[in-house]
């Protein structure tokens, strides 16, 4: 359990509760759920700029880090064809990946094909079903995709001015504009008790709120004067209780509630508030793909990591389906801006490769 981890090493129960959000981060898991403590050194293991478990700001915003992949791509000779859905993987009579068919008939060929979609879309969707093994097919409709996450995208024609730390009169940022801000979290009890409530299909009372302020360090994102609040909140359930939907009275009753609490940290912030947008679980399936709503596409569960990421005896990146690789969240070591699937998967991939 991280709370016994936690006890351990610490006294502070408000230093308790923020470490402990990085083990409950996208995961609908409390700090009392055995197997916490795994996430939390998931978010912690890799390093930037040699420091390790530190992070950091992409300059430009994240889709700046998919365009710079992007770009080192196409400098080596890669096509790629943004909007283009892909319909299904096309198989040889023997049954090996030929390359993938695109919704408007197109066929691109390939002796090798790799996806960065969730396991659930890749096998249960892009794959005949029949050319899969039952046991494998099972395992996958039965991995844990609750996701409790609810992000909100906000901007703001101010700076937010905390009670605890006051803004000086010309508004200048101070040092903690420029971190993850955790509100809500002044004790592990309060993460249980809301992850308790999203457990009976029932929004956080008290939401535990992840805030970044990303324009502090990076204007251009947005004009003079102005800012992004980015807004990591849980726990909100996917399936809502007694069959109720996300519609858009209950998506702005939770995000006002949200903004309620974060007006009792920082007055004024809800009077700043010039536009949001909120992405509920169904929200974050239906845009990104994300099954569930899933960031990390299935639990970091200890049942569903290492060798049993997607699925047993099927951890090596290859899939039943010789030829197709799988090399996004869902496979090992799981979720988190590091890279490491896509890299092992292409390892894997290009020795395969050499003996085709």
């Amino acid at each position: 359990l991280l709370g016994q981890i936690l006890d351990q090493w610490f006294e502070s129960e408000p230093l308790k509760a923020t470490l402990a959000t990085d083990a409950v981060i996208g995961a609908m898991a409390s700090p009392h759920t055995p197997g916490s403590g795994y996430v939390l050194l998931h978010h912690v293991m890799g390093e930037l700029e040699g420091r390790r478990g530190a992070w950091g700001y992409v300059a430009g915003g994240m889709g700046a880090l998919s365009q710079a992949i992007a770009h080192a791509a196409t400098a080596r000779g890669a096509h790629i064809f943004a909007e283009k859905a892909v319909c299904h993987v096309l198989l040889g009579r023997d049954g090996r990946a030929q390359g993938v068919v695109l919704q408007d008939g197109t066929e691109v060929r390939s002796k090798l094909v790799l996806s960065n979609a969730s396991p659930q879309i890749t096998f249960l969707e892009l794959v005949p079903q029949e050319q899969l093994p039952k046991d494998f097919v099972q395992r996958i409709r039965q991995v844990d995709t609750r996701s409790p996450v609810t992000k909100i995208n906000v901007a703001v024609d101010r700076l937010p001015s905390f009670l605890a730390a006051p803004n000086p009169r010309h508004g200048q940022a101070l040092p903690h504009h420029q971190c993850s801000i955790h509100l809500n979290c002044e004790s592990t009890h309060l993460l249980h008790q809301a992850f308790t409530e999203a457990t009976h299909g029932h929004p956080s009372s008290r939401p535990m709120i992840e805030l970044c302020i990303p324009s502090v360090l990076d204007p251009g994102l947005a004009p003079q004067g102005c800012h992004v609040v980015s807004l990591f909140t849980q726990y909100t359930p996917s399936m809502l209780a007694g069959g109720q939907s996300w519609d858009e009275q209950t998506r702005n009753a939770y995000a006002d509630r949200v903004f309620d609490c974060i007006e009792d940290y920082a007055p004024g912030f809800k009077a700043s508030v010039i536009g949001r947008d909120i992405l509920t679980p169904p929200d974050l399936e239906r845009i990104f793909g994300l099954p569930g709503g899933n960031i990390f596409h299935g639990g970091m569960s200890l049942d569903q990591l290492y060798f049993a990421r997607p699925a047993p005896s099927y951890s090596g990146y290859q899939s039943p389906i010789p030829g197709l690789y799988l090399c996004g969240s869902g496979a090992h070591p799981g979720g988190g801006v590091m890279g490491a699937a896509g890299r092992n998967a292409a390892q894997v991939a290009l020795k395969d490769f050499r003996h085709l």
